[in-house]
């Protein structure tokens, strides 16, 4: 079968983005379900611990906020294990993993005889779409163009979990009042369990994330994977220019870990985790679920309208709701960006439960013809200022807003925050309900009214910035005076575009002022972190190597040589500045001193591959200290070293060493002319004649090897 089902281009981005979307298609489907069940007959003759209709019990309010809020339990854990196994697993295997659980969960859930296998089925579901949302918008993030992510991700994130939860009305509405009374709720679970599993059959076709590729060294698929999502040859400038930002910004934040979480030095890793974690508990404390998952409750017990009459108004408000969320979907790329519409949806929102604070008042209270009506109206109102600026808008922010090194802990983490508070909130809304009633929407007015002043004063502006963008924001507003949390919004204002609102691109990347910056810093020993730090993967102090070095020795008696020199240079992904030269001299030259002075070990961390690395055994220290091959003499140069990348690295160490025949290729000086994927490849990399073939380069670099050296 062609790899990836034969999808390139616009086409496999769209399947891609409609997997995704099937994701968040069941998320929103589980959300809604159980608000109509509440409501039908047969589901609740089955489990009356949480009929709050015919007996309306504190008892029975704290089963029915179990009952809700235990899928919400089960996100909350599998979240929170994501921030651990995501970035070890990747994105598409964490998605296939939280699919498959889901569809076991939804198994028992459908298949329950007593109250404590629904629990259980409900706790398993949502510990598989845990895995789902905290992996899904990082997926979708990492394989779509910058200008489209807001756009694509609004209709994954926001019209599909409408649309899912419109259908969990619809089919609720439908079987409410079928002959076959246990059909009523069992169908209405089980049809999503049909979703998951197309998501899961296409899903495993799929390729990876590339950026996910890159940072764990496996560089010659991502290649392959950006090729096909470009729809553009391998050996093209634009495949090339999307490596490079990648890769550049990769190689800033390739120290980074889980830990790095708590940094806040030049990359701001915990300013931006806490604006990712904050967006999702923005969008909870809104209420969006009081009014979702107990809507059809809210009708039928607090404003007094029929069963059904109920549940048919909750299917007409998921409708709208759906609908509304397409106006974002056009808008969010073309006239608005992330900024106003959240600031605008959360205005709405607050105006909306004033409203109905006081009209539920005068119906419950008072008994004022009509206030029940208008209430629904502004229910309507409520849940369509959500979609147009929160549904889909927080998935999207927490991916945009943090650097790719912890962008799988981060989002896991900020994803846990949607469900810790979504599980608050739907726990205590039955109870709400029971004592303080029309005063639980005062709480979320509040809720609402501040969070607008939150989002102008803390929030950047990312629309229409790629990833790599988002990453330069954070480090300028560190550079600049004041504080680094203000900073941030006003650079975000003034900076100029990378990419043109449609796409286009205003500069080449590669003579980006950004861009050589990063080179600068790269060969000045640094990785734009605070003063005397190193990445992980540039090896240990440069001082150290220097002692290294036997005594009386210069850096030219270890000399380059004009072939390695001419073939660095030639490698557009190395640095090629005389600071980077220099430091490669200084490196080269701490490495034979290592072989010189045994006593004195190199503390450069060690690579680890399989294959020994020349000078590794006694034999070949020897044999490289006391060469007497003839042509060596005759040619009247000088031993050449073991040659070394000139570029920091990804993965492993960048002390490798190359094989023999390149050893020898070197000291001959015979410049081989990398052709086709391999011009892309890290330097210090042998080009043979027979790898330049179609597949060579996966000959030499097998997927679990490919990369890790460099």
């Amino acid at each position: 079968m062609a790899r990836f089902l034969g999808l390139r281009g616009k086409k496999l981005g769209t399947v891609i983005s409609a997997v995704c979307g099937l994701c968040f298609l069941c998320f929103g489907y589980a959300q809604g379900v159980m608000g109509g069940l509440l409501t039908v007959p047969a589901f609740l003759a089955r489990f009356p611990q949480v009929d709050t209709i015919n007996n309306d019990s504190l008892h029975n309010a704290r089963y029915q906020g179990i009952t809700v809020a235990t899928w919400n339990l089960g996100c909350f854990a599998s979240a929170i294990l994501a921030i651990f196994v995501g970035d070890v697993l990747g994105r598409r295997k964490t998605l296939l993993l939280g699919l498959s659980i889901w569809m076991i969960g939804e198994v028992i859930q459908c298949t329950s005889d007593s109250y404590g296998q629904f629990i259980a089925g409900r706790f398993i579901a949502g510990f598989g779409n845990g895995f789902n949302t905290a992996t899904v918008p990082a997926y979708q993030a990492e394989c779509v163009k910058s200008h489209r992510k807001g756009t694509i991700l609004m209709i994954s994130a926001g019209a599909f979990v409408a649309l899912g939860l419109a259908l969990s009305y619809w089919f609720t509405f439908g079987l409410a009042y079928v002959s076959n009374a246990s059909a009523a709720w069992r169908v209405p679970i089980a049809v999503q369990i049909f979703f998951a599993l197309v998501a899961f059959c296409i899903l495993w076709f799929m390729p990876e994330s590339p950026r996910w590729l890159i940072l764990t060294g496996r560089e010659e698929e991502a290649l392959v994977v950006l090729s096909a999502l470009n729809d553009e040859d391998i050996d093209g400038p634009e495949i090339r220019d999307e490596f490079l930002q990648i890769k550049d910004a990769i190689l800033v934040m390739s120290s980074g870990s889980t830990s790095s979480l708590r940094s806040n030095k030049e990359k701001r890793n915990m300013h931006r985790a806490v604006l990712a974690y904050f967006i999702q508990v923005f969008q909870q404390m809104s209420g969006i679920n009081l009014i979702l998952q107990y809507l059809a409750l809210m009708l039928y017990k607090q404003m007094s309208y029929m069963g059904w009459v109920a549940r048919l108004i909750a299917a007409c408000a998921a409708t709208e709701y759906f609908l509304a969320s397409f106006i974002a979907v056009v808008g969010i790329d073309r006239f608005w960006g992330r900024r106003s519409l959240m600031m605008f949806g959360a205005t709405g929102m607050c105006l909306c439960m004033v409203l109905l604070t006081v009209l539920v008042y005068l119906w419950q209270v008072h008994g004022v013809g009509g206030a029940n009506i208008a209430a629904t109206v502004f229910i309507f109102g409520f849940s369509t200022f959500f979609a147009i600026g929160w549904q889909g808008m927080a998935w999207l922010y927490q991916v945009e807003v943090v650097p790719l090194r912890i962008r799988g802990p981060s989002n896991a983490l900020s994803t846990s925050a949607n469900w810790l508070f979504n599980f608050i909130v739907v726990f205590i809304a039955p109870i709400a309900f029971r004592n303080i009633t029309w005063k639980t929407y005062i709480i979320f007015a509040c809720t609402n009214f501040a969070i607008v002043p939150l989002i102008y004063f803390f929030y950047p502006e990312t629309a229409y910035r790629s990833l790599e963008e988002v990453d330069v924001l954070f480090y300028l507003a560190n550079e600049a005076p004041g504080n680094p949390w203000l900073n941030v919004v006003k650079i975000a204002n003034k900076e100029p575009l990378w990419f043109g609102k449609r796409g286009e691109k205003p500069f080449d990347y590669e003579k980006s002022e950004w861009h050589r910056h990063y080179q600068e810093g790269m060969s000045s020993g640094t990785t734009l972190e605070n003063s005397g730090e190193r990445s992980a993967t540039m090896g240990s102090n440069e001082n150290e190597n220097e002692k290294q070095i036997s005594p009386g020795s210069d850096e030219s008696t270890f000399p380059i040589g004009q072939a390695i020199s001419s073939q660095s240079n030639s490698d557009p992904l190395s640095s090629s500045s005389e600071g980077s030269q220099k430091r490669l001299n200084k490196d080269l030259g701490a490495h034979l001193g290592a072989h010189e002075s045994p006593k004195k070990k190199s503390k450069r961390p060690q690579h680890g591959h399989r294959n020994k690395s020349f000078g590794s055994t006694k034999s070949d220290k020897s044999n490289y200290s006391n060469r007497s091959d003839p042509e060596w003499q005759s040619s009247g140069m000088a031993p050449q070293p073991l040659r070394v990348s000139s570029r920091p690295t990804t993965a492993g160490s960048a002390n490798t060493a190359v094989s023999d025949r390149a050893l020898e290729d070197a000291r001959r000086g015979i410049v081989r002319t990398a052709s086709g994927r391999e011009t892309y490849l890290p330097d210090g990399v042998p080009v043979r004649p027979e790898s330049t073939g179609s597949h060579g380069s996966w000959s030499r670099f097998p997927p679990r090897d490919a990369g890790r050296g460099y």
